[in-house]
C-alpha cells in the first residue's frame, strides 16, 4: 500500500517515518519500493544533507516483513531473488548507496527485518522502551542478512544470541547501548527532539565532506587495514580539489557561516 512512508524536509534534514501501525510498522513490497524511491530522491536532492529514519506510534519501530502480505500472495516479489533484487534489501540508505548521513530513532520494538535499519545506520538513538530481537528461526526462516550486518557493529556472541534465541532474547535499550548497537537512550517523548538536534548539527557541516566521509568509513569495513587506508587515500585525493576545501577555512577566517556546495551524489 503506497503512502506508508511519510517524507518531510526542513533545514537540510529529511525525515522518513514508517507508518503501518496495524502491522507494527512492518514493511511489505509496496513499502520497500516506496523507500527505494525515497532514497533515490534524497540522493539527488542538493538541499538534503542528512536523514532521520523513525516510525509512527510508540510501541514498535519496525517488525520486519509483513507476513500478512506474504499470505496475501506477495511472495513472488522475493522468492529466489538475488540479494540486490530482493525487496527487503532495498530499504536502507546503505543498501541504496545513498551516502548522506542517517540517524535512526528507534521508538519501541525493533525485530527481524527492522534490524536492517539499525545495522545500516550511521547514528542510532533509542527510546527507553526500545527492544531488539530476531524471531526468524522460531518461525522456520533463516536469519541471514540482518545478523551479517549486525556482526560489523556488535560482538559476535550478541549477534548469535539474538539470531538463535529468537523472541526469548529481547535485548533492552540499556543492553543495546552497552554493546554498541545504539549510541544513546532518551525518553520516548524526547526521541525526535534529540534526533533533530543531532541532525541540525550534522546539517551545518560540508555536505560533500560528510557523504564522502561516510562512504570511506563504511567501505573500509569491507577491506583489511592497509587496503582500507589505501581507499581512504583515494577519497582524500578526490576531495582535495573540492570547493569546500577552500570555503571552509575562508569562512572560519572571515568569521562567517560557510556557503557549502550542495551534494547530489558522485561516482561510487
Amino acid at each position: 500500500m503506497p503512502g506508508q512512508v511519510h517524507f518531510e524536509k526542513q533545514d537540510g534534514v529529511a525525515t522518513l517515518t514508517l507508518d503501518h501501525p496495524k502491522a507494527r510498522n512492518a514493511f511489505d513490497y509496496e513499502m520497500t519500493q516506496e523507500l527505494r524511491r525515497r532514497w533515490a530522491e534524497i540522493s539527488a536532492d542538493g538541499e538534503i544533507v542528512c536523514v532521520i529514519v523513525t516510525a509512527a506510534g510508540d510501541r514498535a519501530f519496525c517488525t520486519g516483513w509483513d507476513v500478512t502480505s506474504t499470505a496475501a500472495g506477495e511472495s513472488q516479489h522475493f522468492a529466489k531473488a538475488s540479494r540486490l533484487d530482493a525487496p527487503y534489501c532495498q530499504i536502507t540508505a546503505l543498501q541504496n548507496r545513498c551516502w548522506k548521513p542517517v540517524i535512526t530513532a528507534v521508538n519501541g520494538m525493533c525485530a527481524g527485518g527492522g534490524l536492517h535499519f539499525v545495522a545500516d545506520s550511521d547514528i542510532v538513538i533509542a527510546s527507553e522502551n526500545a527492544t531488539f530481537f530476531d524471531p526468524h528461526c522460531e518461525v522456520g526462516m533463516l536469519s541471514g542478512y540482518e545478523p551479517v550486518g549486525l556482526a560489523r557493529k556488535i560482538p559476535l556472541d550478541a549477534v548469535m544470541r539474538m539470531a538463535l534465541l529468537g523472541s526469548a532474547e529481547r535485548m533492552p535499550a540499556t543492553r543495546a547501548m552497552e554493546i554498541g548497537l545504539i549510541g544513546e537512550i532518551v525518553p520516548l517523548d524526547r526521541l525526535m527532539d534529540r534526533a533533530r538536534e543531532l541532525a541540525a548539527i550534522i546539517a551545518r557541516q560540508s555536505p560533500t565532506a560528510l557523504a564522502r566521509t561516510k562512504r570511506t568509513i563504511w567501505r573500509s569495513l569491507d577491506y583489511g587495514l592497509e587496503p582500507g587506508l589505501d581507499y581512504a587515500c583515494e577519497e582524500l585525493d578526490r576531495h582535495s580539489d573540492h570547493p569546500d576545501m577552500v570555503e571552509g577555512p575562508s569562512a572560519f577566517l572571515e568569521k562567517r557561516a560557510p556557503n557549502w556546495a550542495p551534494y547530489v551524489g558522485d561516482e561510487d
